[in-house]
């Protein structure tokens, strides 16, 4: 797709000739890795960052306030309400759940409806269409999961008690999360290192998601998972033909999310399949692809409420009984709170390093410290984790209460060794942004995205 924002002919103006000069002395794109395409891919990751950052705040005062509540004289209450049933004749499609799993399955497939929608538009149209600028994050996102899952499975090799099939807690990475530890920081991430963040987060998305759904699927119902994908049908078909009746696309999604749930697969995976259902490519005569318009719509509803809410009921461990120290001698513990700070760390700076060693990439003005900064702050495991571990251990378990103590354990020291090192270079961060900003000639488009090197139209069809 070519990019929609107008950019100014080559010849105006007297930047035409310094334009030139700065390409000509420019490494090639596929070594400038933390640099974004063009001025249009740099203001929609903006949106997306903003909305996230203040989903952030609220995943933050919802995990907060459970955790409050629930060590407070009146956590029973807490307790009670996370497991209340409000639809207790829902049994023949397993619908007779609590709101805590309400909040898991039903509120988060929200959240993964958004994830899918993100993740086939950074296919289609965004940083992952070229293989070339893909590389570099895919391969980070790897190592940064790879490496928190083996130092888990090091910690517990002789646990026993099912120990190991929590491997997978401290491999997710909760963008909200983050970008609301940047926000309380101040920091002024350059633009290029924001978008490698995001685009880090969208590839751990894809297989924190392929994980739940090869590895945490005991037994499926078939026919129900059959059944599944004739809604999902009907409503790509409807998108496909631009029908965007809410009165009929709702229904839809609730009938494939509703079989999906009876059929064994965690019902988040309807989610997911709902996203890359829309179309990305504007229609002739429009500007905006229908998953554009389904992410602006839909991305504050989960990010400023779904979330939120799974957050409030997934977060409040009570620490009455054994307080921390119990947490602190579980090796499950001990191995989720490990992969998140160090495991993460290592993978990601680990991969990264060995892919600018092998492909000779400039780091463009940035140092290894900032990617020491961004590694830490991907071991914010929040959203993910917490599903993940109750899929793991079964929610309301003695083994889940440690691993939820240790995520947010491990997320914290993660956030706090971030703020420490990201907060350091905050005087560099604000001159490059402020670079990013300038605009002489009052166009609307900063200068810096009219000295990039144009995608070419081969570019653009992969």
């Amino acid at each position: 797709m070519t990019d929609p924002t107008p950019t100014k002919a080559s010849g105006s103006g007297d930047k035409s000739g310094s334009s030139e000069k700065s390409d000509s002395t420019r490494p090639p794109e596929s070594r400038r890795p933390f640099q974004l395409s063009s001025w249009a891919e740099a203001k929609f990751i903006g949106d997306v960052l903003r909305t996230e950052t203040v989903g952030g705040g609220l995943l933050l005062l919802g995990a907060v306030i459970a955790l409050i509540w629930a060590n407070s004289p009146w956590g029973d209450a807490y307790t009670d309400l996370g497991q209340f049933v409000p639809w207790p004749g829902g049994a023949p499609l397993h619908l007779d759940v609590d709101l805590a799993h309400w909040a898991a399955d039903g509120l988060l497939a929200i959240f993964f409806f958004v994830v899918g929608l993100e993740l086939k538009r950074e296919f289609v149209a965004g940083e992952l269409r070229s293989p070339r600028r893909a590389a570099l994050p895919v391969i980070a996102a790897v190592g940064g999961m790879a490496m928190p899952a083996l130092i888990y499975v090091l910690i517990n090799l002789n646990t026993g008690d099912s120990a190991l099939r929590g491997w997978a807690i401290p491999t997710a990475t909760d963008i909200a999360f983050a970008l609301a530890v940047l926000a309380v920081i101040g920091s002024h991430l350059p633009q290029g290192l924001r978008a490698f963040l995001l685009t880090l987060a969208v590839v751990d998305d894809l297989l924190a998601i392929t994980i739940i759904a090869f590895f945490y699927t005991e037994q499926v119902n078939f026919l129900a998972l059959a059944g599944s994908l004739l809604p999902l049908l009907a409503f790509a078909l409807l998108l496909r033909f631009g029908r965007t009746w809410w009165w009929a696309l709702i229904p839809l999604a609730a009938i494939t999310w509703t079989l999906m749930h009876a059929s064994g697969v965690h019902a988040t995976i309807a989610g997911v399949l709902l996203g890359f259902m829309v179309p990305v490519l504007p229609r002739k005569g429009e500007q905006h692809g229908l998953a554009e318009h389904f992410e602006h719509r839909w991305r504050p509803i989960s990010a400023g409420f779904a979330v939120p809410v799974f957050a409030f009921f997934a977060a409040g461990v009570s620490l009455r009984d054994g307080g921390i120290g119990s947490v602190l001698t579980d090796p499950v513990a001990i191995g989720v709170i490990a992969g998140l700070v160090l495991g993460k760390t290592i993978g990601i700076l680990g991969a990264t390093g060995l892919m600018t060693r092998f492909t000779r990439a400039d780091l463009g003005g940035l140092k290894w410290v900032d990617l020491l900064g961004v590694s830490l702050l991907a071991g914010i495991g929040f959203t993910v984790s917490l599903l993940i571990g109750e899929l793991a251990f079964g929610a309301g378990s003695d083994r889940d209460a440690h691993v939820k103590a240790a995520v947010l354990i491990g997320s914290l020291t993660a956030a706090m060794l971030a703020a420490i090192v990201l907060s350091r270079r905050n005087k560099v961060y604000r001159r490059i942004s402020e670079q990013e900003r300038q605009d002489r000639d009052g166009d609307g488009i900063p200068d810096i995205y009219q000295q990039l090197p144009q995608p070419t139209p081969d570019d653009d069809r992969r």
